[in-house]
């Protein structure tokens, strides 16, 4: 057997090497090989022991992401053409200029590669997006420093999460790889924004987390309330959705879930309003 390394591409022989996954950390358990695993395509991380890990060759790899980005393009086509009329422009009429503004949104992303797609799928919607590339768990100590600076009008808050494997009780937050960095984020992030206005609409979570404490916490949309995996395009779905939103328009999750994946599955919430609004000037 080839032997696995951080940084390799590898899938569990035991589920069908139905996800793929990126190796973060090799370790040892009682003289066994273990490995921590991070998702390629899903916000997931998992534990395995190296024996049941297969390194996929490139052309597998290649050809699965490919298949996986045409459904992300379809998915960002189909948002740009639905709102291509409202994308920032300007009009001029009778010495009045009406300018449309789009929701800024602050992203905080626990992985490098998601976050440089995520950034690419921003822009192709023609949003306002600062990305940032935060590990989870320094993501609840630099949050408020970043709203500060930033002053968005949208958070998502994201990154790896997954249920400790035999992990029975899914209100422990001891049972989650880094639900607890993330609602203590959402957490920072409100009393940053009880300060500021209380105009704040926050995202948080990723696959599997703990969809009750982080709407608790104060999250207006959350991830996952079956506990299911989550694409990674999902959260910017919602982002875009609240972006493009006029500001008297009150956003349910019935607005957004036939956009989603798993629809409710996924990701459930409270609601928030939209952030769009038309600036006029003289």
């Amino acid at each position: 057997m080839e032997k696995i390394k951080k940084g390799d591409i590898v899938a569990r022989k035991s589920y069908n090497k139905d996800i793929l996954f990126n190796v973060k950390r090799i370790y040892k358990v009682n003289n066994e090989k273990m490995a921590i695993l991070t998702g390629i395509t899903k916000r997931v991380e998992a534990d395995s022991k190296i024996e049941d890990l297969e390194i996929i060759e490139k052309e597998i790899l290649n050809k699965r992401l490919s298949k996986i980005q045409d459904k992300i393009d379809t998915k960002i086509n189909e948002t740009v053409n639905k709102y291509k009329n409202k994308k920032i422009k300007v009009r001029d009429y009778a010495n009045i200029k009406e300018e449309i503004i789009t929701g800024k949104i602050l992203h905080l992303d626990g992985d490098k590669k998601y976050s440089q797609k995520a950034y690419l799928q921003y822009k192709k919607m023609g949003l306002k997006a600062i990305v940032k590339n935060i590990p989870e768990y320094k993501q609840p100590a630099l949050v408020y420093k970043l709203l500060k600076i930033y002053n968005p009008d949208i958070l998502v808050i994201t990154g790896h999460d997954g249920i400790i494997k035999k992990a029975k009780d899914y209100n422990n937050i001891y049972n989650y790889r880094n639900s607890r960095y993330f609602i203590e984020t959402v957490k920072e992030a409100r009393r940053y924004d009880e300060a500021n206005g209380n105009k704040l609409v926050i995202f948080a979570g990723a696959c599997q987390s703990y969809y009750e404490a982080l709407i608790l916490a104060g999250a207006n949309f959350a991830s996952s309330p079956a506990r299911i995996l989550i694409d990674f395009i999902d959260p910017i779905i919602v982002a875009e959705k609240v972006a493009y939103t006029e500001r008297y328009k009150y956003i349910t999750i019935e607005d957004i879930e036939s956009e989603l994946r798993d629809g409710r599955k996924g990701i459930d919430g409270i609601g928030a309003n939209g952030k769009m609004y038309i600036k006029k000037e003289m």
